[in-house]
């Protein structure tokens, strides 16, 4: 009889047991609960604020306005010449560009850019012309090459960044050399004319990551001086959207507007240049 007792209540223990759930087990919907939860890691977002180095080959189909001027001296001006009307230099011109992009820490930026044109033209006067002491008169041939060459430095640091946003300010260094020649064909006369600035200029750049694939970009330098009878002044404009195709592959368009201004009066043969390019972009960047 105890016996039978003890198989009856060993029986309803391996029964109670058997009830109760297993913790470890599978649940009751059949999936699987892990047993001790781990953070779901994310891979954060690229975008241009992400980027370490970037190099951008961009399309710059540009309208050009170029004005410039060699003195015969001080109080003998020369006559200001509008090269594409006067000279026959293209007004439009189908630009290549580069530029380069890093971030040397979190918030430090460097970029790096070049444009460079060189125009000729070959046209008779339509007007007479006083350049360099030289006398070119109306209808007189006249052969002609410009070169416009700049290489820009800017730093920024960003005082706002997060994900989506990031604002910097900083300082450009940007150097540009023009050279302009002329050859009046009927008269056999030759004049040359050159000038080097170096343009130091406050940055203000901004970006947007509007979302995994688009970006959009801005950024604006600009800076005016007059010292010892030499003006300058330099305007560099610039803004984008972009498209994130790959992880490092990116396409896009924007417009870029370039101001440059440079008038020396301190030497023996004054002279002045100025140049305004501006237009739409297509480009293409490669970043990591």
């Amino acid at each position: 009889m105890r016996v039978l007792l003890l198989l009856i209540a060993a029986m309803s223990a391996g029964a109670v047991f058997a009830a109760e759930p297993d913790s470890t087990g599978p649940a009751s919907d059949g999936a699987a609960r892990p047993r001790y939860p781990y953070p779901h890691e994310t891979r954060p977002m690229s975008s241009p604020i992400t980027d370490h180095f970037s190099i951008r080959a961009t399309f710059f189909p540009a309208t050009l306005h170029t004005n410039v001027h060699l003195d015969t001296g001080p109080k003998q001006p020369g006559t200001l010449i509008i090269a594409e009307q006067d000279l026959g230099l293209k007004e439009r011109l189908n630009q290549g560009r580069m530029e380069l992009y890093f971030r040397l820490l979190e918030r430090h930026r460097l970029r790096v850019d070049y444009f460079g044109s060189d125009r000729d033209g070959d046209l008779p006067l339509a007007r007479g012309i006083t350049f360099g002491g030289h006398e070119y008169h109306l209808g007189d041939l006249v052969q002609s090459d410009v070169q416009d060459t700049m290489l820009g430095f800017t730093y920024t640091y960003s005082f706002i960044r997060s994900e989506h946003f990031e604002v910097g300010a900083g300082l450009g260094l940007h150097l540009l050399q023009a050279d302009a020649k002329a050859l009046d064909v009927t008269l056999q006369e030759r004049a040359e004319a050159s000038g080097v600035g170096v343009f130091p200029t406050p940055a203000v750049d901004a970006t947007w990551a509007i979302s995994q694939r688009f970006a959009w970009t801005a950024r604006a330098q600009y800076l005016g001086i007059d010292i010892n009878n030499v003006t300058a002044a330099f305007g560099d404009y610039h803004t984008d959207l972009q498209y994130r195709w790959k992880r490092n592959f990116e396409i896009g368009v924007g417009y870029q507007v370039i101001h440059a201004r440079l008038e020396d009066d301190h030497t023996e043969q004054p002279k002045g240049f100025e140049l305004n390019v501006r237009g739409p972009e297509a480009f293409l960047r490669v970043s990591f």
